[in-house]
C-alpha cells in the first residue's frame, strides 16, 4: 500500500510539473490564437478582453447545451485529459471558431 501511494505521489508531481496553462484571448470577435496545440493535462484559459461584448466557448462535440457567457474581463478555463482535436465556437457568434489539438 505504501509503495502504491509513493508511486501515485511521484506521478502526481511529474504531471503537475509539466502541466501548463495556455491563454487564448477573445478580442474583436476572434479567438487569438484560434488554433493551439497543447499536451495532455494542460489547461486553456480563455480571457474576454473586449470592452462591451460577451462570448462563450462551446465544445459542441462534448456539451450539447450552450455554456454560460464570458463577459468583459472574465475568463473560462478547461483542462484536457485526453488526446484529440477539439473544435469550439462562440454560441452567440458562430463564425468565431477555434481548435484545441491535444497531444501526448
Amino acid at each position: 500500500m505504501k509503495k502504491l501511494l509513493v508511486i501515485m505521489l511521484i506521478l502526481f508531481i511529474q504531471f503537475s510539473v509539466y502541466a501548463k496553462e495556455v491563454v487564448v484571448e477573445i478580442y474583436k470577435k476572434n479567438f487569438i490564437p484560434a488554433h493551439i496545440t497543447i499536451n495532455v493535462g494542460d489547461t486553456v484559459i480563455w480571457k474576454n478582453i473586449e470592452k462591451r461584448q460577451y462570448h462563450n466557448v462551446w465544445f459542441k462535440q462534448l456539451v450539447k447545451e450552450e455554456p454560460d457567457y464570458i463577459f468583459p474581463n472574465e475568463r473560462y478555463q478547461r483542462s484536457f485529459s485526453g488526446v484529440g482535436e477539439f473544435a469550439y465556437e462562440c454560441g452567440p457568434h458562430p463564425k468565431m471558431q477555434g481548435l484545441v489539438t491535444v497531444i501526448e
